[in-house]
């Protein structure tokens, strides 16, 4: 077979073939220019931007450096673990508290988990962090994201360390040693997909919801809809700068044809007299009515945010409960909206931020509730022989 026929090999052509060198041969035409792919729908229009510094606020932490208190004789400590980062503030709170406590608190961040001394034991429920000997009792996993371990995005060093901290943090926060918050075998896939599924199976209204890559061509409902991400609600291209990814209207005017680079959520548009965030702690509900008049507003204008304290009924309650406990959730964070006298459930957040709402509100019961419940868990552990 000739070398064109099979296509896979290369020989000058011959001097007959050859075009006569009559100068200088003329550059390639420059190739058109590929079209822009299009913005995805949740990042048109998006300037959220919150840079989190890897600065430890954490009390313990710091006193313990510092040589503040008594080391004890060498053995291991009980504590409560906590996988974080530097600016989780309700951490960094609860370490207090627990202090008051008479009980230890130690964490692991994520932007400052590069050169940590860390040793774990296999054989044993305990650890080596730095210079101390713990035997963890209960572990907490809270924003300790992957994306916020400061290593350079795109390089070989950077993908090993993120791989080998994944794997082990998704250990610590599963291991059968030791007891968990929010354990992460029961809340890992945890989708906001699931969560509506059961939040309907558990006897609560939920919107209307479709999953496209089209969602100019979709309307749940047939009228209003909202558009929402099928994943986080704040990404993290860089270690310590997150973009947020917030529900926005979907336009009408939008082409019907205009591809998403990956699937969003679009829900109906359900007209509310207000919202709830409600807290379970527990077996206790603490409920914040939030007034708002844009679904992103909580995030880029907090300041025009209305938070007031408020009772749960109990109807409403004994579906919460029964889903946290459903899905094995200690500390978690319940959104609804409030129409026409209904409860219609939105989403429930694992990794729940309180401290916001309460400082709006003027109202700290959730905080209190939540040292309370940690340190009183931590107490029934160690009564049971957990900390040996």
């Amino acid at each position: 077979m000739t070398a064109a026929g099979r296509g896979d090999e290369r020989v000058p052509p011959s001097e007959v073939d050859r075009p006569a060198e009559t100068g200088p041969a003329a550059p390639p035409a420059p190739r058109p220019a590929a079209p822009a792919p299009p913005v995805p729908l949740l990042l048109q229009g998006q300037d959220y931007l919150f840079r989190s510094q890897p600065r430890c606020l954490d009390f313990q932490e710091q006193v313990h450096r510092l040589g503040m208190v008594d080391e004890g004789d060498g053995g291991p400590v009980p504590c409560v673990l906590v996988l974080a980062r530097a600016a989780d503030m309700e951490m960094n709170e609860l370490s207090v508290a627990l202090a008051e406590r008479g009980i230890r608190m130690a964490r692991i961040d994520a932007d400052r988990s590069v050169d940590l001394p860390l040793t774990v034991y296999t054989d044993q429920p305990l650890l080596e962090l730095d210079r101390w000997l713990l035997r963890p009792l209960l572990v907490w996993r809270r924003h300790f994201e992957l994306a916020s371990i400061p290593v350079e995005p795109g390089t070989l060093a950077g993908a090993y360390a993120v791989d080998q901290w994944g794997s082990v943090a998704n250990w610590l926060a599963s291991r059968g040693d030791w007891a968990h918050v929010n354990p992460s075998r029961a809340t890992a896939h945890l989708d906001r997909l699931t969560q509506l599924a059961d939040a309907a199976a558990f006897g609560l209204r939920v919107p209307r919801t479709t999953v496209t890559t089209r969602p100019g061509r979709t309307r749940p409902g047939g009228g209003r809809c909202i558009v929402k991400t099928s994943g986080r609600h704040l990404l993290e291209p860089r270690p310590g700068r997150q973009h947020g990814l917030f529900p926005r209207p979907l336009e009408t005017s939008r082409a019907g044809d205009v591809p998403e680079s990956a699937p969003v959520i679009v829900q109906e548009y359900v007209p509310a007299e207000t919202e709830l965030r409600v807290f379970v702690v527990g077996e206790s509900c603490l409920a914040f009515q939030v007034d708002k008049l844009d679904p992103a507003q909580l995030w880029v204008d907090p300041g025009a945010v209305r938070v007031t304290p408020v009772e749960v009924p109990g109807g409403l309650a004994d579906r919460l409960l029964a889903l946290a406990r459903h899905w094995r959730l200690q500390v978690a964070a319940f959104d609804l909206l409030v129409a026409g006298g209904d409860h219609v459930f939105l989403e429930v957040n694992v990794n729940c931020d309180w401290r916001w709402f309460e400082h709006r509100a003027g109202d700290h019961r959730v905080s209190a509730a939540v040292h309370e419940w940690v340190a009183a868990r931590f107490k029934e552990l160690l009564g049971a022989g957990k900390g040996r």
